[in-house]
């Protein structure tokens, strides 16, 4: 551990100045004094604490042990012995055997949690609520809370979300088990204790982000870390966003997106949070899928799992930014935007096109509004994100664009063709290279 060098061995400070010096608010070291006898101020005579440097040394002392994962109990046990053998903790000899906390058996893969998690889908997909909530209850009681939030929850929701992409699972099963999983976690947040550091984290989905199961499941981890979170929730508008943050005052926004589409609003969200000059965060599997969209965003990538997202949270936190790691400039100028201008000008125009030509041919339409929809939104986000290969390369992406909607592949064929020719009409020399992506999409159509 590093001691502070300003600091001088007689020198007094009230409880703001050790608050700003260790980032541990100043309920959380009253309660340590108060259960752990961690630190040790001195009284004035009007009762008032006054801490030393060592004081603000053995509250980071604590810190460090918190982030080698021993519970804070553990750590001032740890300090107490080694203070009665004749040891001092702040000199870093300390035997590693007494400071380090094993971690439970419970971490470790076990067959049984793996049981409980397919009997929870189960239940979850023959609409069982009661079993599945049982099988919850019965996991946390055994288990620790992040290894259930991780290895059932977070593994289950994975296999169920496979299952219904590749349509073994329906779609109101998905989102049965989904709301069963976000309502347990939602307790869980409530639940959890007051914050130790003082510094603030503001966690929200972009705007027209719905899915939240993640960014709900790193809230929860980040508070049992103790840090200060304030959770926004899905689909979160960039209007009064400024207010928001004048009110909050985050040290760290973090901004999650699962789709193109939803990348596009976050990049929007985090060049106006860039213009408030604060650190943004951001993650979601779009940026897992599509590795170059992350050089697109003015912000710091949090990684592609949970565990990276929590140790780059507290690297941005307590050290900060990574030089190398350093966003880019806000490009405030999009190279595409007479495109983007254009298609959104002349949009219904070639989703009429598209409407009248399958009347006519006696074509079904039920699923246009959808896919119609769909398609937009792809062209709309890669246009604003400056590469119109982010709607796709090739018709084997669109057909997994458009999986919730699952048209045969004959439809889909017809629809792409249909589009393509509507853009050749409706659509001018500054959208070309809308018109020649979707050429590109038609001719690698298999039997195109």
């Amino acid at each position: 551990m590093t001691i502070s060098p300003q600091g001088k061995p007689n020198q007094r400070y009230n409880i703001n100045a050790v608050v700003h010096e260790t980032g541990v608010n100043a309920a959380t070291i009253r309660t340590w004094e108060r259960r752990y006898g961690l630190p040790q101020p001195q009284r004035s005579a009007g009762r008032h604490r006054h801490y030393s440097q060592k004081d603000i040394d053995t509250l980071k002392w604590l810190l460090d042990r918190q982030a080698e994962g021993v519970s804070i109990r553990h750590a001032a046990e740890s300090w107490h012995t080694l203070v009665a053998q004749g040891v001092d903790p702040l000199q870093d000899n300390y035997p590693a055997a007494i400071a380090t906390e094993v971690a439970p058996p419970a971490l470790a893969a076990n067959p049984q949690l793996d049981e409980l998690r397919q009997r929870w889908i189960d239940a979850c997909l023959a609409f069982k609520r009661e079993a599945a909530e049982g099988l919850l209850t019965e996991a946390f009681a055994r288990f620790s809370p992040e290894l259930v939030c991780t290895d059932l929850l977070q593994k289950a929701m994975g296999q169920i979300g496979q299952g219904w992409y590749v349509g073994a699972i329906t779609i109101q099963q998905e989102h049965f088990a989904s709301a069963l999983a976000v309502r347990r976690l939602e307790g869980l947040v409530a639940a959890t204790p007051q914050p130790v550091y003082a510094q603030r984290i503001l966690v929200c989905c972009a705007p027209e982000e719905h899915h939240l199961f993640s960014t709900l499941l790193l809230t929860y981890l980040l508070l049992r870390k103790g840090w200060d979170v304030y959770y926004l929730g899905a689909n979160v508008p960039a209007t009064a966003m400024k207010q928001t943050i004048s009110q909050i005052k985050p040290h760290l926004v973090i901004l999650a997106a699962q789709r193109l589409y939803t990348a596009a609003t976050l990049l929007d969200m985090a060049q106006l949070l860039g213009d408030e000059q604060l650190i943004v965060g951001y993650g979601g599997i779009v940026f897992n899928q599509m590795p170059a969209l992350q050089q697109k965003i003015p912000g710091h990538f949090l990684g592609r799992t949970l565990g990276e997202a929590l140790e780059n949270v507290a690297q941005l936190l307590t050290v900060g930014p990574p030089e190398a790691d350093l966003p880019r400039p806000v490009d405030t100028i999009n190279p595409l935007a007479k495109p983007l201008a254009q298609y959104l000008a002349r949009r219904t125009l070639i989703e009429s096109h598209v409407w009248g030509s399958f009347v006519a041919e006696g074509e079904p339409t039920e699923d246009l509004t959808v896919v119609n929809r769909i398609i937009a939104e792809a062209v709309i986000a890669a246009l604003k994100l400056g590469d119109i290969k982010f709607a796709g390369a090739d018709f084997a992406y669109i057909e997994h664009l458009l999986i919730s909607q699952r048209p045969t592949h004959q439809w889909l064929q017809r629809y792409v063709r249909t589009y393509h020719q509507a853009t050749k009409i409706h659509l001018s020399d500054s959208a070309t290279l809308i018109v020649d992506w979707l050429a590109q999409i038609v001719a690698s159509a298999p039997n195109a």
